[in-house]
C-alpha cells in the first residue's frame, strides 16, 4: 500500500497564508497539515508516500527535506499548476498509481487518525471515505445504495437543496486497489482528459464510472469521527477550534460567541433559544418568501415599532425595536447616568455596557441565588441610585418574582424616583404563562418610570434573526433610542417574521405549554445524577452546583472533548465566587436525554 497526496494547488481563498506557500503548509494550532498527515502516514506500513507539487513546490521540498525520514517520499511535478486542477495531478502520477494499491489523499484535509484506520480495515478494496451531508460542507457529493455503492457523484453544478436527506460528502480519502486504478480509472482519466482538457476535478472520472460501468466502489460513511478541509480563513478558523486541546478549543468557541452550526456534530446546552418553535409550517411561509426578502430593503423603525406594537399588542409610541436586545441594552445604558442596582449573578450584557463604579451590587445569600421583591427593596431601600435592573426569571439562577410582586417594586421604585428596568425574556417559560409579562398598555401607562426589555431571540426560538423590543410610557427614553440606532437597524427577514407572527401565535402558546412539560422532566432526571443539585428554575436553563468528582471547568471540557456538548461553566462568572456552578440550556427531549447520558457515561 502506498499514499499519494495531491498539494499542487494554489488555495488562493486563504489569502495570505498561502502567498508564499502551499496550502498544506499553512499551520493549525501551530502544526503545519503536511506535518500532521505525513505524521498520521508514518504510523501506516506503506512502501512510500508519493506528493504531487506545484505551486511553491520547491519550498515544500525544502521543508522537508530530512523530515518524516521514517517513510519514503518521493516527489511527482505539476508545472502548469496554475492552469490545471487536480485531474491533472492525479494523471502525472499515473506510473506510481499503476504500481501498488493506493491511498488517496487531498492535502488540505485535517482529520483525527482514525480515519486511516477506518479505510484500512474496510474489506472493500475500493472505497471512498463519505460523511452525512450538512450545511457547512461544500465540494462533491455521492448518493449511495442499501450496500454503500456510490451510484452517483453530484458535482458542485448538479446540487440541489431539494435533495440533501440524500447527499453524502466526500472526505477525499480514497482506497483503490492497483486492479481498479489499472483497469478501471486510469484508462477512463486518460480518455475524460483528452476530450474535456485538465482543468477538470479527479470526481468527475470517478462519476462517469459510476454511471455507465459497475465499478465496486463503496462508501464507507463516518459516524461521528473528526474532519474538517480547509479552504478559507474561516475553515482555518473552525478547524483550529475543533482540533485543539481541550481547554484551547472551549476558549476558540466561547470566542466566537455562536455560530456553532458551522461545528460538526457541536451539541449547544450553552445559548438560551425556545426548542419547540417556530413550528415547521412558519418556516416554510418565510421561506417562500425568501427572494423578496433577500432582495429588498426593509423598512425603518417607524413601520417596525408599528410591526412589533401589534406583535404585543402595544401602542407604538411605547416600543423601540432592536437588531437584538443587546442593541437595546447598549443603547439603554447609555441614556443612564447615574448608579445602578444589579443583582449578581446576572445577564453580564448590562453591567459589561456600564462603568462598573456605578453598579451596586446586590448577592444573594441563598444557595440557591433565590431572593424575593423584599429582598432587593430592603437592600436597596438605602441606596441612593438612578435605576434598578431586574432580570426575571433571573440569569444564570433561574429565579422569578410574580407579577404582582414586581409591579409593587415599579411602585416602590416610583416613589423614590428610581428608573426601574425589568428585562422579561425568560418570562414566557414561568409557570403561570401567559399571564407574567409587563408588556400591556395599561401596565407600561400606570408606571411611566417602568421599562421593559425582551429578547425575542430567547422566547420565540429565531435567535439568527436578531430581534428584540424595548417598551416604556417615558417618551424622553423611548425618543432617545429610536434616534440611537440604526433606521435600518433590523433585516427583511425579522421585519416578515413580524408581520406574520399573529398567524403563529397559537403554536406559540403550545410551544410554551411544552417546553414547561419538558423542563420538569428533564429536571428529574438531572436529579438523578448523583455529582450534580438542580437549582428550581421558572426559565429555560438550569442552573447546578457541581458537588463531586469534577470542577465545573473540568465537566465542561469533558463533556467537550468526550461528547462534543458544550455546557456554560459559571465558576468564573462574578457572584459565585469560584464555586462550581454550570448553566444547562433546556432542549427538547432528544437532546435533553442525550446530555443526561454522557453525564450518566461519565
Amino acid at each position: 500500500m502506498q499514499a499519494i497526496i495531491l498539494a499542487a494547488g494554489m488555495g488562493r481563498r486563504l489569502g495570505e497564508f498561502t502567498r508564499n506557500n502551499t496550502k498544506c503548509m499553512v499551520e493549525v494550532n501551530g502544526v503545519r497539515l503536511i506535518d500532521r498527515l505525513l505524521g498520521q502516514l508514518a504510523r501506516l506500513d506503506l512502501s512510500r508516500v508519493v506528493i504531487v507539487v506545484g505551486y511553491e513546490g520547491a519550498k515544500l521540498k525544502e521543508y522537508l527535506a530530512g523530515k518524516h525520514e521514517q517513510i519514503k517520499i518521493e516527489y511527482v511535478e505539476n508545472p502548469i499548476y496554475d492552469k490545471t486542477n487536480n485531474i491533472y495531478s492525479l494523471w502525472l502520477a499515473k506510473k506510481q498509481l499503476l504500481e501498488d494499491d493506493t491511498l488517496l489523499i487531498e492535502s488540505d484535509l485535517i482529520f483525527e487518525d482514525s480515519l486511516f484506520e477506518l479505510i484500512l480495515n474496510c474489506e472493500d478494496r475500493n472505497v471512498a471515505l463519505v460523511d452525512k451531508y450538512e450545511s457547512w460542507m461544500d465540494g462533491t457529493m455521492v448518493r449511495l445504495d442499501d450496500e454503500r455503492n456510490i451510484v452517483n457523484f453530484i458535482p458542485k453544478k448538479a446540487f440541489k437543496y431539494s435533495d440533501i436527506d440524500s447527499y453524502y460528502k466526500t472526505v477525499n480519502i480514497y482506497k483503490f486497489s492497483r486492479e481498479f486504478s489499472t483497469n478501471i480509472y486510469m484508462p477512463f482519466l486518460e480518455a475524460y482528459t483528452r476530450a474535456l482538457g485538465n482543468n477538470e476535478y479527479y470526481e468527475q472520472v470517478l462519476r462517469v464510472i459510476t454511471l455507465i460501468d459497475s465499478c465496486d466502489l463503496k462508501a464507507l460513511p463516518l459516524n461521528g469521527q473528526k474532519w474538517y478541509e480547509i479552504d478559507d480563513v474561516q475553515d482555518l478558523r473552525i478547524a483550529e477550534a475543533m482540533f485543539a486541546e481541550a481547554d484551547a478549543k472551549l476558549k476558540k468557541y466561547q470566542n466566537s460567541y455562536g455560530g456553532y452550526w458551522r461545528y460538526p456534530g457541536m451539541l449547544d446546552f450553552c445559548y438560551l433559544v425556545n426548542p419547540y418553535f417556530p413550528r415547521p409550517r412558519m418556516i416554510e411561509e418565510i421561506k417562500a418568501n425568501f427572494e423578496p426578502l433577500l432582495r429588498d430593503y426593509p423598512s425603518g423603525m417607524g413601520v417596525n415599532s408599528l410591526l412589533a406594537g401589534k406583535y404585543f399588542s402595544l401602542r407604538q409610541e411605547y416600543v423601540c425595536v432592536g437588531n437584538g436586545a443587546a442593541e437595546l441594552i447598549k443603547s439603554l445604558m447609555g441614556y443612564i447616568k447615574g448608579r445602578v442596582g444589579v443583582v449578581y449573578p446576572t445577564f453580564e450584557e448590562y453591567p459589561n455596557r456600564y462603568d462598573k463604579d456605578r453598579i451596586v451590587t446586590f448577592v444573594p445569600e441563598d444557595s440557591d441565588f433565590s431572593y424575593t421583591a423584599d429582598d432587593l427593596k430592603h437592600y436597596f431601600a438605602e441606596q441612593e441610585l438612578e435605576a434598578l435592573l431586574l432580570i426575571n426569571p433571573d440569569n444564570p439562577s433561574g429565579n422569578f418574582i410574580s407579577k404582582d410582586d414586581v409591579l409593587d417594586m415599579a411602585a416602590w421604585c416610583e416613589q423614590r424616583g428610581v428608573r426601574f428596568i425589568v428585562d422579561e425574556s425568560f418570562v414566557d417559560f414561568a409557570d403561570g404563562y401567559p399571564d407574567n409579562s409587563l408588556l400591556h398598555n395599561d401596565i407600561l401607562a400606570a408606571h411611566p418610570t417602568m421599562g421593559v426589555m425582551k429578547s425575542i431571540s430567547k422566547s420565540y426560538g429565531v435567535p439568527g434573526l436578531r430581534l428584540g423590543v424595548f417598551a416604556t410610557a417615558d417618551e424622553k427614553l423611548i425618543g432617545h433610542m429610536r434616534s440611537d440606532v440604526a433606521i435600518w437597524n433590523i433585516n427583511s427577514f425579522a421585519e416578515f417574521y413580524m408581520q406574520i407572527f399573529g398567524k403563529y401565535e397559537s403554536d406559540y402558546r403550545a410551544a410554551c405549554y411544552r417546553f414547561i412539560e419538558e423542563r420538569s422532566r428533564f429536571r428529574q432526571e438531572l436529579q438523578k445524577i448523583d455529582y450534580i443539585r438542580v437549582i428550581p428554575s421558572q426559565a429555560n436553563y438550569f442552573l447546578c452546583e457541581i458537588t463531586a468528582r469534577f470542577t465545573a471547568h473540568e465537566l465542561t471540557l469533558q463533556l467537550l472533548e468526550k461528547y462534543n456538548i458544550l455546557i456554560k461553566d459559571c465558576s468564573t462568572k462574578k457572584g459565585f465566587a469560584g464555586r462550581n456552578y454550570i448553566r444547562i440550556a433546556i432542549r427538547d427531549r432528544r437532546d435533553n436525554d442525550r446530555l443526561v447520558e454522557a453525564l450518566n457515561n461519565l
